[in-house]
């Protein structure tokens, strides 16, 4: 089987990779530059006595965490269906498919009111004095104009081509 190494750009940098042919595709092997690859030792974790106990429930953690069925909702690509569909009425010159409008719209949050709510009810818990009041309004400060200063006499100077 013979393989070509080769420079490609991706991310803005220069990148080194192998290509190869597998069935009727080619197929590139991501590699890197030897200032890219650290040291193993560098990486080992240390050595650690781990417990059986911990183990068994590692395990049963994965068990309860695992999905088989990976269909629904939740694992279908709305993005690249919306741009397929966008393509293909570029295509066949088509108006473009409207956006679907959000099931529910985004609330609006009072920062300073929450702020100010978290603010009471921490004084309340420390049994102190829950009042809050206002900030004071910032007023800008106004800006003078910049002094003008008197402009350099500068030469001309001609280029000469050879």
């Amino acid at each position: 089987m013979k393989v070509a190494i080769a420079k490609y750009a991706w991310s803005g940098r220069e990148r080194l990779g192998l290509l190869r042919l597998r069935d009727d595709a080619i197929v590139l092997h991501a590699m890197r530059w030897p200032d890219g690859i650290r040291d193993p030792v560098a990486v080992d974790p240390p050595n650690e006595t781990v417990s059986q106990e911990e183990i068994e429930q590692a395990l049963a953690l994965i068990d309860r965490m695992t999905q088989d069925d990976l269909e629904g909702p939740e694992f279908t690509d709305t993005y690249t269906d919306a741009l397929a569909e966008i393509i293909e009425a570029k295509r066949e010159e088509k108006p473009l498919p409207e956006a679907p409008e959000p099931e529910e719209p985004g609330k609006v949050l009072d920062l300073m009111a929450a702020l100010n709510e978290s603010v009471q009810q921490a004084k309340v818990s420390r049994g102190e004095d829950a009042d809050v009041h206002e900030m004071p309004k910032k007023t800008a400060a106004k800006k003078q104009p910049a002094k003008k200063t008197a402009a350099k006499k500068t030469t001309a100077r001609r280029l000469r081509s050879a």
